[in-house]
């Protein structure tokens, strides 16, 4: 007896030590990722912690959180949405085409020129429908998340060329005579020093969080990811809550998509594109498993910034655009890979556990 406990002992002692420190590093990643990024830009490019510099650089991280965060329930329940990147892009269009366009009536000869606190909510909810739609078709119509969301993704990109003929819209700031002004203070105002998408990306990410700890839904979505049979046996309504999934992930790509236009105060057909990679990489490296079941909303907004910090970074110091591409590929590679070890000893340390 005292043999056999002595035994396991040994076998456990690795989890217990080596494998557990090194399971803990893996849990805490994307934060120790963040402090070698901005400790190596520190050092080689002259004033990247320059409040203004880093002000900037958020501003530009914000666009992709609001993708990642949005996303994140979706790979929580095992799914991947490559739609979102074509979203912002048409949101974008949308709002260019309310404002500079309006609605045309033909039958009485007249366009309504909406204000922007309407282009705003009109957008954000063509954005949900969209996703809604990629949710419907997966779960009623059987269509596998990767191929639904790609199809939506040439589908929704198509729209937006035919929106203007593939052409861009200027001059979103309005005309005061049509009371549609005010679209760009979205992109350009600030408040107490810091640019709204900044703030933005804070509130998103604050109620995000919310709905993943302390709403049914939350448990929901991760319950789902870990096992969805068993979560449908439980109750759980899965079809009613992907769908929800995927919808909050096409809002979220529409807030993204009215932020990008207002800061340029223009929309273009093919703004957006790759986008989605780059959120993609921001959850998977903040934790969230491809597998489903695991991840924090804290850790893909940190993801978010590794990835924003990481691009701007390499910009200021004059990476070519080239080279930039295949760091951000290695890096989403490197997130899996990671992934991968920390199921495997996630695994282990609960066998060992049990026994």
């Amino acid at each position: 007896m005292k043999s056999s406990q002595k035994t396991l002992q040994q076998n456990a002692s690795p989890i217990l030590s080596g494998e557990g420190l090194l399971l803990l590093a893996l849990k805490m990643r994307t934060f120790i990722a963040l402090f070698l990024i901005l400790a190596f830009f520190a050092f080689m490019v002259p004033g990247f912690l320059a409040t203004s510099s880093l002000v900037i650089m958020v501003k530009h991280i914000a666009i992709n959180a609001f993708l990642a965060l949005g996303i994140t329930f979706v790979i929580i329940t095992a799914g991947i949405d490559l739609s979102i990147g074509a979203i912002l892009g048409l949101c974008g269009m949308i709002a260019g085409w309310l404002i500079t366009k309006g609605i045309v009536l033909p039958m009485f000869g007249i366009a309504i020129f909406p204000s922007v606190w309407l282009v705003v909510p009109m957008v954000i909810i063509i954005g949900g429908l969209i996703g809604a739609v990629n949710g419907i078709l997966i779960t009623r119509y059987n269509v596998a998340p990767f191929i639904c969301t790609l199809g939506t993704m040439y589908v929704v990109r198509g729209a937006a060329m035919l929106l203007s003929g593939g052409e861009t819209f200027t001059g979103l700031a309005g005309n005061p005579q049509l009371g549609n002004t005010g679209f760009e203070l979205i992109g350009s105002a600030k408040l107490l020093g810091l640019p709204y998408a900044i703030w933005m990306m804070f509130m998103l990410a604050g109620i995000i969080a919310y709905i993943a700890k302390k709403t049914q839904f939350g448990r929901h979505v991760f319950a789902i990811g870990d096992n969805e049979h068993s979560a449908e046996l439980s109750g759980v309504k899965v079809h009613k809550v992907k769908v929800w999934v995927y919808t909050i992930s096409g809002l979220c790509a529409a807030l993204a998509g009215i932020v990008v236009s207002s800061q340029l105060v223009a929309s273009h057909p093919a703004t957006g594109v790759a986008f989605e990679m780059n959120a993609i990489a921001a959850v998977v490296l903040g934790g969230t498993s491809l597998a489903g079941g695991r991840g924090t909303i804290m850790g893909t907004l940190i993801g978010a910034f590794v990835i924003g910090i990481l691009a701007d970074g390499l910009v200021m110091m004059g990476v070519s655009e080239f080279w930039q591409m295949v760091v951000k590929g290695v890096v989403i590679i490197l997130a899996v890979i990671i992934d991968q070890k920390q199921s495997r000893l996630q695994h282990k340390a609960a066998i060992v556990k049990q026994k």
